[in-house]
């Protein structure tokens, strides 16, 4: 009767295990560092850095590789670091804390550098967009801190750290760029979001990019992209830049005292049903377009005004006029010429998925900024967002079905943190063959080999002289 309620078989315990690696997973996504190149961009950027025992730019790759893993502290590379037969030589805490001492501007750039080719072959191996258009997110996020660490500073949130400034792919869910910033920094800083907007464009491949730099011939455009904000990002500067990019815009409006003006004298039977998330029409919300009703000369030319009511749930925070109204007011401007306003509306509020961009993000260790110095903490930032994109690589080019679009915590459990057994010269890993998701993961790692394959096999062909 004892032996039934026991939750594990084994009565005894012992620590002479041999041969055995707990994280066996984790060789995809170093497959996927290798095969895309980041490790060697992270040494070509770090090339200027005084180089001792361990290579600075496959110290950054492992920490890469480690904060994929769910690392939150530089402390936690020593899971990398204990297993050597597996990962092989791992820098010391001290030799990590020194590297990341070390990065200065330039090879700031330089890292930035080297996430934009991995992005370019990544991509070309399957990881980018379905469509021909792109739609970049734009967002701010606090991160706390209880140290008193260089730049931090109170929040609106009444914590205390760091509000950075980030920009995602939509569809891919890759984070483009940041700019980490104080805490107490303004959500609608029109210098900022133009700043990461431009390093953003910066990390698309040279045919995303093309049309995009300021004041390019609209001509030279090859793919659409949208930018989309909150309202946080309504400013003529942001708007201004997005024109002089040949960028389109979708961006929050306030419900300011001309919207509710406007609203006031728009008949019932003039608002239009809006969408859910499937398409469909969605009970007791209506969407209109006052474009006409409010002045706009001062946004872009073609700038439009729609605006989304709703029967508020409960506990939404509502205006006066809202209360008085008995609806949920939201409203948007955008130079998208689509007449399908419901649609407008849809691909709008669907901006809400960069939170859960930046919540797995956070999952990717930024929710904490380990060092003091402000230029270390950006390094790490960074090396956060290689992390995410590193999963999101991985996901879209090799893996299908639900796991395709996973959160990192599912991957980790299910594909990264299996046991395996390695031969004694490293040479072979096997894999538990009892684990419910090690053809999964074989079968991952076989199609991510193939698809990189294939895309440099193409590329050498296209490469070729014509005969």
């Amino acid at each position: 009767m004892r032996n039934a309620t026991r939750l594990v078989r084994p009565r005894s315990v012992a620590g002479d295990g041999a041969g055995l690696v707990s994280r066996g997973g984790l060789v995809w996504l170093a497959e996927t560092v290798e095969l895309s190149g980041l490790t060697a961009g992270f040494t070509s950027a770090m090339g200027g850095l005084p180089r001792r025992r361990h290579d600075p730019g496959r110290a950054l790759g492992q920490v890469v590789l480690a904060l994929a893993d769910g690392a939150t502290a530089l402390s936690d590379v020593a899971v990398l670091r204990d297993q050597p037969t597996m990962f092989g030589p791992v820098a010391s805490d001290a030799t990590l804390w020194r590297t990341f001492d070390q990065v200065g501007p330039v090879e700031l750039r330089g890292i930035a550098s080297a996430r934009a080719q991995a992005r370019e072959r990544a991509w070309a191996a399957g990881a980018g967009p379905t469509s021909d258009a792109l739609v970049i997110d734009m967002d701010a996020t606090i991160i706390r801190t209880k140290a008193d660490k260089q730049d931090a500073r109170p929040t609106y949130k009444r914590t205390y750290g760091h509000h950075p400034l980030l920009a995602m792919v939509a569809e891919t869910g890759e984070v483009l760029a940041g700019k980490l910033r104080p805490g107490n920094a303004g959500a609608n800083c029109a210098e900022d979001h133009v700043t990461v907007l431009a390093d953003a464009i910066a990390q698309l491949p040279d045919a995303w990019r093309a049309g995009h730099g300021r004041y390019d011939d609209e001509a030279l455009v090859e793919h659409r992209i949208v930018v989309r904000a909150d309202s946080a990002g309504a400013s003529h500067w942001l708007t201004e830049e997005c024109r002089d990019r040949n960028l389109g815009f979708s961006i929050g409006y306030a419900i300011d005292g001309r919207v509710r003006d406007a609203l006031v004298c728009v008949p019932d039977d003039c608002w239009s049903p809006a969408r859910d998330g499937n398409g469909d029409a969605r009970d007791g919300a209506q969407v209109i377009e006052i474009t006409g009703l409010v002045d706009l000369d001062s946004w872009p030319d073609g700038t439009r005004l729609i605006v989304r009511r709703e029967r508020p749930h409960p506990g939404a925070q509502l205006t006066l006029f809202d209360t008085i109204e008995g609806m949920r007011h939201t409203a948007f401007i955008t130079d998208q010429t689509d007449a399908d306003i419901a649609g407008l509306e849809l691909a709008q509020r669907q901006r809400a998925r960069a939170e859960a961009v930046i919540r797995d993000t956070k999952a990717c260790g930024l929710a904490n900024l380990p060092f003091d110095d402000v230029v270390s903490n950006d390094v790490w930032m960074q090396l956060c967002f290689t992390a995410h994109d590193l999963l999101s690589w991985a996901q879209r080019i090799s893996l299908t079905g639900p796991l395709a679009k996973a959160t990192p915590k599912t991957i980790r459990h299910r594909l990264l943190h299996v046991a395996a057994r390695i031969t004694s010269t490293g040479q072979r890993l096997h894999l538990d063959a009892s684990w419910p998701w090690t053809d999964t993961l074989t079968a991952a790692l076989a199609r991510l080999r193939e698809r990189f394959r294939s895309r440099t096999v193409t590329s050498a062909a296209t490469a070729q002289p014509a005969l």
